[in-house]
């Protein structure tokens, strides 16, 4: 499926999942023809991500409304300014408040906080990843909030990359069989699917250098002074990701030592919401 497909099956499950047999709170003391206006109000600064969500799960509910923005995906938001207004059914605006809110507060959180590490990476060659630890059924959107915060997206699942990691290594008794077997196995039954190997050490990166069987080698929990070792065997013949203790205050100092990719998880699971309000208004 491409990401429309997928964004419209998320939204199909995921407004399933709120109304059940129905919003009953609605049902009972709204009518069904009464239509109103809805303003998403900034209560926090930061990145906005999901405007284009937020509108797909209105329209979802009914083609027909009204998506005014008033800013974009990406934008540096402040508090009281207003995102967007909808006018529809209030039946539409209250069915689909939590979703639309739930969606836009997570995914603005992961784009500040992806903003402030690619920041720190301006002038360097080094680009930001993100990684598989996500919340299930909902990294279609948290990837795309990094992309948004000026991350680029690592694999999407187990499907279109091999990545052999320490247990894949140690379950199949060594680096060199598993580099070999996933070779061969690329070559026969997914031919272009590309193979990165996380190495623990210089030993392993000698050892992978000598399959010259990779596209991609990463230095798990090396220091910089060890990932500028690593880099000088390697010398530029794989790309290279650092990946493991990686934060905020030592971002840079990887950085400096010109590795091609710089992978982190806590841009999306320590990733705080930013809080916003759909408040309504009668038409």
């Amino acid at each position: 499926m491409n990401y429309d497909e997928q964004l419209h099956q998320l939204i199909q499950h995921a407004l399933q999942e709120d109304i059940g047999d129905g919003d009953h709170s609605t049902l009972s003391s709204i009518d069904a023809g009464a239509r109103g206006k809805a303003v998403l109000k900034i209560k926090q600064d930061g990145i906005l991500a999901g405007m284009p969500v937020a509108e797909k799960i209105f329209r979802f509910m009914q083609p027909d409304i009204v998506f005014t923005a008033y800013k974009k995906d990406g934008d540096t938001m402040q508090y009281g300014e207003v995102a967007f207004d909808v006018e529809a059914r209030v039946h539409t605006i209250l069915q689909c408040e939590r979703l639309v809110l739930n969606t836009m507060q997570r995914m603005s959180g992961i784009a500040t906080l992806t903003r402030q590490y690619t920041d720190k990476l301006k002038g360097y060659k080094t680009k930001l990843l993100d990684t598989r630890k996500t919340t299930p059924n909902f990294r279609l959107l948290e990837k795309e909030a990094v992309r948004i915060g000026g991350g680029v997206n690592h694999r999407f699942g187990l499907y279109d990359m091999i990545m052999l990691k320490d247990n894949h290594i140690d379950y199949c008794g060594g680096i060199e069989i598993a580099v070999e077997k996933a070779y061969a196995y690329v070559q026969t039954q997914k031919p272009g699917l590309k193979i990165e190997v996380e190495t623990r050490n210089l030993d392993d990166v000698k050892k992978v250098m000598a399959t010259g069987k990779v596209d991609r080698i990463m230095l798990d929990n090396f220091t910089p002074a060890l990932i500028t070792g690593a880099l000088q065997l390697i010398g530029g013949k794989y790309e290279t990701e650092a990946s493991g203790g990686i934060n905020l205050d030592n971002i840079e100092e990887y950085a400096a030592t010109g590795v091609d990719f710089i992978s982190s998880g806590a841009v999306i699971h320590q990733a705080k919401s930013l809080d916003l309000s759909l408040k309504a208004k009668l038409l």
